[in-house]
């Protein structure tokens, strides 16, 4: 959980570099009913996708592994922009664009059995994103945790 919420703080910080100022709400109660911010922009991080060169695209999530409902995920909650990546790029599209692309990728659960979602492979990642953020070195030194 604090790994998620100090990649948000450094994405933010990587949105105001580009003219987007974003505060995130911090309750649980407003993330639930507003999204994570009033801007409408869902920040996710992916940790595995230096690994993996893919992204995790979730559609679908629970608190707990043995809650028999999904509900729908951020994606689904108003934002209209979604940010994932990691310290050393961050990729934004569009809400509509990953759901009109979801089609194309099979669906799956995570191994946690907490989310449902698809892998977006990078290379479809570029294409997709309305913008590609990619940290130079310099800069990466500087802002990595």
């Amino acid at each position: 959980m604090q790994e998620g919420e100090e990649f948000q703080d450094f994405a933010v910080d990587r949105l105001y570099d580009i003219g987007l100022a974003i505060a995130n709400y911090s309750s649980k109660k407003y993330q639930m009913c507003k999204g994570e911010n009033r801007a409408g922009i869902e920040i996710k991080y992916d940790r595995k996708f230096k690994k993996t060169g893919n992204l995790w695209i979730e559609l679908s999530e629970k608190s707990d592994p043995f809650n028999e409902r999904y509900v729908p995920s951020g994606i689904y909650r108003g934002s209209w922009l979604f940010l994932i990546g990691n310290y050393d790029e961050l990729f934004i599209f569009s809400q509509k664009m990953l759901k009109m692309i979801a089609q194309k990728y099979t669906l799956q659960e995570n191994g946690s059995r907490t989310s449902i979602g698809y892998l977006l492979p990078k290379g479809d990642a570029e294409k997709y994103a309305a913008r590609t953020i990619k940290l130079t070195p310099e800069k990466e030194k500087i802002w990595k945790p």
